[in-house]
């Protein structure tokens, strides 16, 4: 029977550009199964993709960067930069030394009441523009008894604050008391530890009254009088006890997220599975009580993320498999609103960290990218995000130490220089789940922290920071897209390359397209320059079972689309 295939025209269209695929799979003509530096800018209209933006240094320092904070006070806009061991303020182009003594690890921040917070691990500082303190130096003081007669009783009103050693009780004086027994024993010796109002006068230790800090009992030497309302508070007696440990609770945490108006604190490796909150409207209220145990086992939290109504907490894996527990707001009628912990029905534990992405809550895994699906009411089930660079992405030495920022639609996913880009705006179908796009980058500089303000991504460095904003044309930044190993329909058939060769859409200058065939090496077609418009290809290569073509420069390009033509021949000879 006569070949009828024989001599028949295949066109390959190659546009509408989706991302890379890493897998060993056949590859989409959308795809690239290796591509650099290359993305989808969507601030431009279109379906091209283009070459990155290139770091530009924009303040140098001496040491690593750990921490980039913009904090605005009033009309004041202040820069806030953790640097090595110390933290720097730059306003108006002067650099201040704020804080030497900061651990030289990632540091996070908020906003609270226009004071801005930051922790490191071993502190929790304070700023407000001018004054730089620790959180713990003007903590809130709780009021433990109220309405305690003088030799004690009372109710109990607020809980211990584990970030500040001092504590109230009030109490109704009855006239005839000299002796005033506080609710705990064993206060900290020291001036001023004691200190009382009465009537609201301030009365004098050593002159008004002395303390008996190791039974906790003041004694007045002039009996307090009664209130001068019956039945009201009138001795207020503000005394300080260091719990040890407690405050080292909240200072070691390494993580904190903002959730319901309340500070959540984790990554205690002391206590690695218990997640702390503060109090409502103050930061520097973390009560003794407040606290949750992430499951019975000990493997630590590695991310805290808030979403879907609920914050979401994600361990590493365990033999409980309970990794991935949520907690929802609840009033309780005795301590007001709390938070319980409820274990998800997901198994899959978090070797990295997680986030809130685009209301998509995601962790990474051991097996890369993975999402909850369903909200807390219902059964959860996980939904794998990211097949298309798991081959590649798993396998990075640093895979546990990614940083994840958000950037012009895409979530980074940064270890050290590599950048795995997913695309919010482009998803796909793969069997009962829907997964990302991605594209890859490899950036001049290891990146150790990230942030983005007004748009722009900045990056923190061993050299200083750095912005990812140089678009000029001038940049040399190594790109290219290599188009999917393509049979043209007919694998078992030799193929010949159109005599017209291919014509492609692109802008740009030294542009080089190379060819690849049957898997053998990239042989040079054409350079062309100061292109920006169609352009053809003399492609003229016979009896080849597959091609791939290859967009290259040093210099920044655009591809908008190629088109490759060929004749199919006889069948491949073995």
């Amino acid at each position: 029977m006569a070949n009828t295939i024989s001599g028949t025209l295949i066109t390959r269209n190659y546009t509408d550009f989706r991302g890379v695929d890493f897998t060993d799979e056949e590859v989409s003509l959308m795809r690239s199964p290796d591509s650099l530096n290359m993305w989808k800018d969507y601030k431009k209209l279109g379906k091209s993709i283009e070459t990155r933006p290139k770091m530009r240094l924009f303040k140098e320092y001496d040491n690593t960067i750990f921490g980039l904070f913009f904090y605005k006070v009033g009309t004041n806009e202040m820069l806030i930069v953790h640097s090595g061991t110390k933290l720097y303020k730059e306003q108006e182009g002067i650099k201040e030394e704020l804080y030497t003594g900061m651990k030289p690890a990632k540091s996070y921040s908020f906003v609270y009441n226009n004071i801005l917070y930051i922790k490191d691990g071993i502190n929790y500082l304070k700023y407000d523009g001018e004054t730089l303190s620790s959180a713990e130096e003007d903590a809130f003081v709780p009021t433990t008894t109220i309405s305690r007669s003088p030799n004690g009783g009372g109710t109990t009103y607020q809980d211990i604050n584990m970030l500040s050693p001092y504590r109230r009780n009030s109490f109704v004086g009855d006239g005839e008391s000299r002796d005033y027994h506080l609710d705990t024993t064993g206060l900290d010796v020291g001036e001023n530890t004691v200190t009382v109002t009465i009537n609201d006068v301030l009365m004098v230790e050593g002159t008004d009254f002395s303390v008996n800090r190791e039974t906790g009992v003041v004694t007045f030497n002039s009996i307090p009088p009664k209130p001068l309302t019956d039945g009201q508070d009138n001795v207020f007696i503000t005394f300080k006890k260091t719990v040890d440990g407690y405050a080292d609770r909240i200072k070691k945490c390494t993580l904190l997220t903002v959730f319901d108006n309340r500070v959540f604190f984790s990554g205690n490796q002391d206590y690695p599975n218990v997640v702390w909150h503060s109090s409502l409207n103050d930061p520097s209220y973390c009560s003794d009580l407040d606290y949750y145990n992430e499951g019975l086992d000990l493997s630590p939290v590695k991310s805290m993320v808030a979403g879907n109504n609920a914050l979401w907490v994600f361990k590493e894996p365990s033999q409980a498999n309970t990794t991935v527990f949520y907690h929802n707001p609840t009033i309780d009628s005795t301590y007001g609103k709390v938070y319980p912990s409820s274990h998800s029905s997901i198994s899959t534990g978090c070797i990295a960290t997680g986030i809130n992405f685009n209301d998509d809550i995601v962790f990474f895994s051991d097996r890369g990218m993975e999402a909850i699906n369903g909200d807390v009411t219902t059964e959860q089930v996980l939904a794998h995000r990211s097949s298309l660079v798991d081959s590649k992405l798993v396998t990075e030495e640093k895979y546990k130490d990614m940083i994840l920022e958000e950037y012009a639609g895409y979530l980074l996913v940064i270890i050290e220089n590599k950048v795995y880009l997913a695309d919010s705006r482009a998803m796909f179908t793969n069997g009962d789940h829907n997964e990302y796009e991605w594209f890859y980058w490899e950036l001049e500089e290891k990146i150790t922290i990230t942030k983005v303000k007004d748009g722009v991504l900045y990056l923190g460095t061993e050299k200083g920071i750095f912005v990812l904003d140089d678009v000029s044309n001038e940049r040399e930044v190594e790109s290219y897209w290599i188009t999917p190993l393509d049979e043209f329909k007919y694998p078992h058939y030799q193929k010949t390359t159109n005599k017209r060769g291919s014509v492609t859409d692109i802008k740009g200058n030294n542009i080089t397209i190379s060819t690849k065939l049957n898997n053998s090496e990239f042989t040079e077609i054409v350079t062309h320059n100061q292109i920006n418009g169609y352009v053809v290809n003399r492609i003229k290569k016979k009896k080849w079972k597959s091609i791939q073509l290859k967009f290259s420069s040093n210099l920044p390009f655009e591809l908008r689309s190629t088109t490759l033509e060929a004749y199919v021949g006889g069948y491949i000879k073995r």
